[in-house]
């Protein structure tokens, strides 16, 4: 699922953040700390390019996703991505790959400050609550850093939902095109579907949080340590792409299944469609698996294994280049 696991080790502080992206969790050397403003504008930059370069997988992830929903099962057996991949460029054109990527640019930037302040918040908030005892506790700092990370990621996914939604109707529209853009969607889906209509799929992204953050950094860890213990002079930063790929992978083979329900539930009555699941969230995998069975739950997990890997480098490079251009601006 995109509502993934981020890590960034920043001067010895860590800060988990839900990313869209993918899973995992990228360890930075020991440079200069950057300023609330500058880590919020690195990461967001980060992030948009990050997804900005893996959107063609992306779509085809969620174009795989969404399939079974008003299509027939049988002929879905066997799907390609090449397939897919050349059926957009003859049918919708070369740009289509990125059909609903402006509004993942969108949503970077006021995810990544909600998020941001939001786990602040949690954390100073646990650390009053549970007193004294966090200070020297590495595992009570853990504690803290997991439910804290584990919240902040529940707020600020509840709180761009909308936008997320948005993005999966774009991504999904193939050569008939029922929204024309990001603000038709909108008020299309509000006129039609009322205002709640935007928040489709909400609790199957919320329960997915959780496990992600929880396979992510125990993977992550357990990798991390294993590597330094039998490898202790390989380069932090080669550790922390490999684990993080890794730990992505992991996390995005446990919670697949939610983020393909989530993906059926955004298109929900799309058009005056008929709704297929009728029965909330379990429903919808009772039924996935009765028609589809139970790799019905994967389809479209390989694109989104492939941009796992390019996605981390991405991210983990871009990251760094942005606090070496921004180390000598003064941030407030």
């Amino acid at each position: 699922m995109e509502a993934r696991v981020g890590m960034v080790v920043e001067g010895g502080q860590r800060t988990l953040n839900n990313d869209a992206a993918a899973a995992k969790f990228l360890v930075a050397p020991n440079t200069q700390k950057l300023g609330t403003m500058h880590q919020l504008l690195a990461g967001g930059v980060a992030g948009a390019f990050s997804k900005t370069c893996t959107a063609p997988l992306a779509r085809l992830t969620i174009l795989f996703q969404v399939q079974g929903m008003h299509s027939d099962v049988a002929a879905l057996s066997n799907p390609s991505i090449w397939r897919e991949a050349s059926r957009i460029i003859n049918e919708e054109g070369f740009r289509a790959f990125w059909k609903g990527n402006m509004v993942t640019i969108a949503h970077r930037l006021p995810y990544s400050a909600v998020n941001f302040y939001a786990y602040e918040r949690y954390k100073n908030l646990l650390h009053s609550v549970m007193g004294e005892n966090v200070n020297g506790n590495s595992s009570a700092n853990l504690l803290v850093h997991f439910v804290g990370g584990g919240l902040a990621g529940i707020t600020a996914a509840s709180a761009t939902y909308p936008l997320d939604l948005v993005r999966t109707r774009l991504a999904a529209q193939r050569s008939i095109m029922y929204y024309r853009g990001i603000s038709h969607a909108f008020s299309t889906i509000c006129r039609e579907e009322g205002f709640l209509g935007l928040y489709k799929g909400l609790g199957a992204t919320l329960l997915g949080v959780g496990p992600s953050i929880a396979i992510s950094f125990s993977v992550y860890e357990w990798l991390r340590s294993l590597w330094q213990s039998q490898r202790p002079d390989d380069s932090t930063a080669v550790v922390g792409l490999a684990c993080g790929s890794l730990s992505g992978i992991a996390s995005s083979t446990a919670t697949f299944p939610l983020d393909l329900v989530r993906r059926r539930m955004q298109l929900e009555g799309v058009g005056g469609r008929a709704r297929v699941y009728n029965t909330g969230l379990f429903g919808a995998f009772g039924r996935i698996i009765q028609t589809e069975g139970v790799r019905g739950l994967y389809r479209g997990i390989l694109p989104e294994y492939y941009k796992v890997v390019p996605s981390v480098g991405i991210v983990f490079m871009t990251y760094e280049t942005l606090k070496m251009l921004l180390s000598g601006i003064p941030s407030y």
